[in-house]
């Protein structure tokens, strides 16, 4: 290519950045500062002590910080496997493979398993992890309106009735990380039985803070042959990856043609041991779901009334509608001490944009109240 063809491109994408800019859409990074209202940092667990003992303990037996490889090369180290056996007893399934983060998981889930002949049924609010897979996929999509698992038992007997002979899967999330709100699983469970089909469920917002010992919200799935699950383990767990729970058959098939596990570097064994950590404090420490619990209860009385959407789980968004008038609240609220982040389209739905109000461990009771007080000012 030739410098000025080069610089060409350089200025159609600053045109296109321009663009965005005045629509109040670009993005930029920004430093942490401020109260934490806006981190998937659940139950705290980023920064707790056990979990830092746990990766001093596995530095000081030589637990080495990079895998040096894929895991189908030199990079598969006792970490990885103890971490999986581990999580697969946690969780409850025949076992589990670790990726080194859920866009990546997700991506390989969507993009291997379902083969040319079937159909991937999928929640039109699902991550962009989802959609990046089904731009790869093989087999056929439908998107499905949110929530809604009539609206998926119509769209699978519709392909059935058309003569369709393959495997229908179904691609959701147990708690949906812009809203707040927790999908029909029992009634989609249901769906995918049905019709002999695959749920596919993504649980990274629920996993650590809800179900038995914070297993989340499938755990009563867990263990189904029709039944995968990704458990995110940088948000309530602290730490970092993904692992896709299910039969031992997923794990087997993603390891021989999951290009995103097999053509990636494998992840730092000493972050496999952070999350054995996180499980363990998962099902020792309960008192930290009680205490998010209590959390969300008190943040409902308290910023309910000032219009943020009351869903009892720890997301509660405030929508706004206008771009730039939802990033002047939000920069009004940052300047005041309290990290909150503006959320605008793609990523929500047009004329939606909101403050997503994220409740952690990382804030008090008295930390909202404060926060709710800010809010009535710039409001």
């Amino acid at each position: 290519m030739e410098p000025l063809e080069a610089t060409q491109l350089w200025q159609a994408q600053a045109a296109d950045l321009a663009a965005l800019a005045g629509k109040a859409r670009l993005r930029t990074l920004a430093p942490r500062t401020g109260i934490d209202f806006a981190s998937n940092d659940y139950l705290g667990l980023s920064g707790a002590p056990r979990l830092r003992a746990a990766l001093a303990e596995a530095l000081a037996r030589g637990v080495p910080t990079g895998s040096g490889g894929s895991r189908l090369l030199r990079g598969n180290d006792p970490e990885h496997e103890a971490l999986e056996a581990e999580a697969a007893a946690f969780f409850g399934c025949e076992s589990t493979l670790w990726f080194g983060a859920g866009y990546a998981a997700n991506v390989a889930l969507i993009a291997t398993l379902p083969q040319r002949d079937d159909l991937i049924i999928y929640d039109e609010l699902i991550h962009a992890s989802v959609h990046e897979g089904l731009r790869l996929a093989r087999a056929a999509t439908v998107m499905a309106a949110h929530n809604d698992a009539d609206a998926f038992e119509d769209a699978a007997r519709q392909w059935r009735a058309a003569g369709h002979k393959g495997r229908i899967w179904l691609a959701v999330e147990s708690l949906y990380s812009m809203d707040g709100d927790r999908a029909p699983l029992d009634d989609l469970a249901q769906v995918a039985r049905r019709h002999g089909g695959i749920l596919v469920i993504d649980e990274a917002h629920a996993t650590g803070v809800f179900g038995p010992e914070g297993r989340g919200l499938a755990a009563h799935l867990d263990g189904r042959p029709d039944v995968i699950c990704l458990r995110t383990c940088g948000k309530a767990l602290g730490a970092e990856g993904a692992l896709v729970c299910g039969p031992a058959i997923v794990r087997d098939f993603l390891v021989n043609r999951g290009r995103p596990f097999i053509f990636s570097t494998a992840p730092s064994p000493l972050m496999a041991s952070a999350v054995r950590e996180a499980l363990r404090i998962c099902a020792d420490e309960p008192e930290r779901r009680a205490a998010l619990a209590a959390l969300i209860d008190h943040a409902a009385t308290v910023l309910g009334p000032l219009g943020a959407t009351v869903s009892g789980t720890q997301v509660m968004p405030l929508i706004v509608g206008e771009d730039a008038r939802t990033m002047a609240l939000a920069a009004h609220l940052q300047a005041a001490g309290f990290d909150v982040r503006g959320i605008r389209p793609p990523t929500v739905p047009a004329g939606t944009s909101r403050l997503r109000i994220s409740l952690t461990l990382n804030a008090t009771p008295g930390d909202v109240d404060a926060l709710a007080a800010a809010l009535r000012e710039v409001l």
